[in-house]
């Protein structure tokens, strides 16, 4: 029953309300009961005063019991005693001694709490002259105050549920509309729906969330369309060496191709079927990467020698196309701690790229620079290059292929993402730029282990 935000916001509402009246009545009661107290000891103080001089005369002369009786009556009219004291004697028991002994000595009482006659009342004494002369006045403390005052809290109290009732369900219809505008805008997202806006109307609060789930259904609007182009650059890359491998599966199967040719249409099957070995361990890593679960093994690595036998693997095959592959590496050892087989599946990559791209006869340049606390990897070559924008875009999947497509030769558009999402996995940092060469430049930044 409670579950919805609406019920439970009007229960709160409520509740509010009913603690807001509880506290005031137990901060309003006390502060009742003193002002009422003050209020009727003032009195009694003034009516103490007016007696005064009504009884100055009296008390400072001959007794007449027949005017005595007079005051007595007017007061005792207002359930008011008066206590005559003369000489520092009482007319009648029931007094404190402490307060006739103080007004016998000529001091006033003030007005307090004390009990006459076996009950409680309100008192103040007035001396009168220095002959031990004086009176007492006596009335009933206040009573019905608590009762007055919770009379007229059951009123507020009811008032308050009643304003509680009305304001929560709609306070609370208030508040949980966004929330079910949402609700409703996630469903549909979650049905494939990329048309949502929601109005960024209301407080703060509202207008934020409205904002975020706007921009939720841009980026998935932009992702989608990113993943579908990416697919459909996959599905080319795929499709090319498939056509070439069942092109030439099919002229052996019919005979086409004679034996001088066999050995030829099986290299280039062989050579197909290799690069469709590579794309698809490509999309697997990248895979595994964005899954977070991509084994890495970080060791302490000499990059200086790592570098060097690179450069002797790749150095027959930068030849056979025509390149010239130069080494500018430190004469002594750069340590690094990160995973040598990782870094060097970045390095090929990269040369990959700049062996389809760089024409013949052009430098292909790895370099090793430190700067201490870092040391920088630089893959650079002689080839087009990029352009600004496309430094921009370099490191996403399939947008350098796009963007190049049937301009010049392009891959599958992963080795570059792949390149990206390991070196943040090894904690180093890739960036791409101009070459001094005329090409592209690829720097890998690694900080240098310390020595302890």
């Amino acid at each position: 029953m409670l579950r919805s935000l609406a019920a439970r916001t009007a229960l709160v509402t409520c509740v509010v309300a009913i603690v807001a009246v509880v506290v005031t009545a137990a901060v309003g009661a006390p502060l009742t009961l003193t002002r009422d107290n003050k209020a009727a000891q003032q009195r009694l103080e003034d009516d103490a005063t007016l007696l005064t001089e009504l009884l100055r005369p009296k008390l400072n002369t001959t007794r007449n019991p027949a005017d005595e009786e007079v005051v007595a009556k007017r007061l005792a009219a207002r359930n008011i005693d008066v206590y005559l004291i003369r000489a520092g004697q009482p007319d009648r028991p029931g007094l404190p001694p402490l307060v006739v002994k103080t007004i016998a000595g000529g001091q006033n009482v003030k007005a307090s709490r004390r009990m006459v006659a076996g009950d409680v009342r309100m008192l103040v004494g007035r001396a009168i002259g220095k002959d031990g002369n004086g009176f007492v006045v006596t009335e009933p403390p206040p009573s019905g105050t608590f009762a007055r005052f919770f009379g007229q809290l059951w009123v507020a109290l009811l008032a308050g549920l009643a304003a509680g009732l009305i304001a929560g369900p709609l306070l609370a219809r208030r508040i949980s509309r966004p929330i079910r505008d949402v609700a409703a805008a996630a469903k549909r997202l979650g049905a494939g729906d990329r048309s949502i806006t929601l109005s960024p109307d209301g407080p703060a609060e509202v207008a934020e969330l409205a904002h975020a789930v706007n921009g939720l259904t841009a980026a998935l609007a932009t992702s989608e369309g990113r993943e579908r182009e990416f697919l459909l650059s996959v599905s080319h890359e795929l499709r090319t060496p498939l056509t070439t491998i069942r092109g030439y599966a099919e002229a052996l199967a019919d005979g086409v191709v004679g034996e001088e040719g066999a050995q030829r249409a099986g290299q280039t099957v062989l050579d197909e079927a290799g690069r469709l070995d590579r794309l698809i361990a490509d999309l697997l890593v990248l895979a595994r990467l964005e899954a977070a679960d991509l084994p890495i093994e970080m060791l302490d690595v000499d990059l200086t020698q790592l570098l060097a036998k690179t450069a002797e693997a790749w150095g027959g095959r930068v030849a056979a196309a025509g390149l010239v592959l130069r080494t500018e590496l430190p004469p002594f050892a750069v340590p690094v701690v990160t995973d040598p087989g990782r870094i060097r599946q970045i390095i090929d990559g990269l040369l990959e790229n700049a062996l389809r791209v760089v024409p013949s006869g052009a430098p292909l340049v790895l370099a090793l620079h430190v700067n201490a606390p870092e040391a920088r990897l630089e893959v650079r070559d002689g080839g087009p290059g990029f352009t600004d924008e496309d430094l921009a875009v370099a490191f996403e999947r399939g947008a350098l292929s796009r963007r190049y497509q049937g301009v010049r030769k392009v891959g599958s558009g992963l080795g570059l993402a792949l390149a990206a999402r390991l070196s943040r996995r090894l904690g180093a940092r890739i960036e791409a730029g101009h070459a001094p060469e005329g090409g592209a430049r690829f720097t890998v930044t690694f900080p240098l282990r310390t020595v302890s």
